[in-house]
């Protein structure tokens, strides 16, 4: 899960070709998304190395049916940066290279993101490995702060500190709304809404993926939370309908005291909004711990290549600490935990967040992670639109419902 897709989308391929004359090669595809940072570590690679990679940039929304249909095809590529939570559905059906040898080969592999390892991991077998990362954070408007009379240096560390500061925001002014979040927007509340949960000690999933837990006290709390911001005019009506267009943008109006966002948004804002001042914190729990989405890609590679040894040597290469940094300077948090803060130094300091947020971050595990998650009419954004914006009475039945629709999907798939 990777949100850089909120602000823009590439609509074209683009092949990096590597020089003519070169020892050996391997293809890879990458989603449009990444392509800043993709294309930057392969040029790289490629110019250090005898051995290249031929690149392939691919439309973010064809990337994973693309890559389907050429596994199934026997014309896929050798590797795939691949939007991490896919890992599980492309193990489960057979078209991914076990890596498990050369990911525990590693002298670093145990300061590799676990929330990426998590789910490259099917049935105690390694598939992918972490290679961008994006972290889900909590950011606040630090001017709207202090004309509100709150700290402008201090972010919200609970949900009722949350809930006082926007109330304090929204006194400003009929235009001006102390909470935003993409109401219709299964894949942006995923990345957001769910560290809430986690945060508060419950989960949406259990058993690997195989149980639905939305109906438990821990996402009824969230739910309710969000609710109340709602229905008390914190959060403009606008929300109710986004899906994801302004998940980004309404917080860069200038007019929203607190958003929930993405490590991707502490550059799009000082690209795009220099006067915009803001502050970075985690996404707290009800009572103050703090968790976080871990999004990015995975790499895995497709089932049967025989350029296992030139992928280890293009791996080695972005795990360095030249690599790290230089994906660090074009949009991916590091992966690698142990020399995170040297691949940021010299970057805002505000990056130091999610990257410590990656720490404790998470990436639910499922093998139907599309249908029950991504999907405009899938159970997930279908039950969270209708019960953030409903009524208290209406939260028990709308989760019980959310989880029968989502265990159905689940049950079927297993079949």
């Amino acid at each position: 899960m990777n949100n850089r897709n909120l602000l823009a989308g590439m609509t074209v391929a683009v092949l990096i070709a590597p020089s003519a004359a070169y020892a050996d090669s391997f293809t890879m595809w990458a989603r449009a998304d990444d392509s800043t940072f993709m294309t930057k570590i392969v040029d790289a690679f490629n110019a250090g190395h005898a051995d290249k990679v031929e690149l392939q940039i691919v439309p973010t929304g064809e990337l994973v049916q693309k890559y389907a249909v050429a596994a199934a095809g026997g014309s896929a590529p050798d590797a795939l940066s691949l939007d991490l939570i896919y890992t599980p559905s492309f193990a489960a059906a057979g078209q991914l290279e076990d890596i498990t040898d050369l990911a525990k080969s590693l002298p670093y592999f145990d300061a590799l993101s676990k929330a990426h390892l998590s789910v490259g991991t099917y049935k105690d077998k390694i598939y992918g490995v972490p290679f961008s990362a994006d972290a889900s954070v909590l950011i606040w408007n630090k001017d709207l702060f202090a004309k509100a009379g709150l700290d402008p240096d201090k972010g919200p560390t609970n949900w009722a500190e949350i809930r006082a500061d926007a109330e304090k925001v929204k006194t400003l002014g009929s235009d001006i709304y102390g909470f935003y979040f993409s109401g219709n927007c299964g894949g942006c509340n995923i990345f957001t809404f769910t560290p809430l949960i986690w945060a508060s000690g419950g989960d949406i999933f259990a058993d690997n993926g195989a149980k639905s837990t939305l109906n438990s006290p821990a996402v009824k709390d969230a739910v309710a939370f969000y609710q109340g911001m709602v229905k008390d005019g914190l959060v403009p009506e606008g929300a109710k309908t986004d899906p994801g267009a302004n998940f980004f943008a309404a917080f860069a109006t200038g007019k929203i005291g607190i958003s929930p966002s993405g490590s991707f948004a502490i550059g799009a804002l000082n690209s795009q909004y220099p006067n915009l001042h803001y502050g970075v914190t985690f996404l707290p729990g009800k009572d103050g711990n703090k968790s976080s989405f871990a999004g990015g890609d995975n790499f895995v590679v497709t089932k049967g290549t025989k350029k296992i040894e030139l992928i280890k040597q293009f791996l080695d290469f972005a795990y360095s600490l030249p690599g790290q940094t230089l994906l660090a300077k074009n949009g991916s948090l590091p992966v690698r935990a142990d020399i995170a803060k040297e691949a940021l130094a010299g970057l805002d300091e505000r990056y130091l967040i999610p990257a410590e947020a990656m720490n404790v971050g998470r990436t639910p595990y499922s093998v139907v992670f599309n249908d029950l998650i991504n999907s405009p009419n899938g159970p997930w954004n279908t039950t969270l639109n209708n019960v953030f914006f409903s009524t208290p009475d209406a939260i028990d039945q709308g989760l019980a419902d959310g989880q029968d629709a989502m265990q159905t999907i689940i049950d079927q798939a297993a079949q």
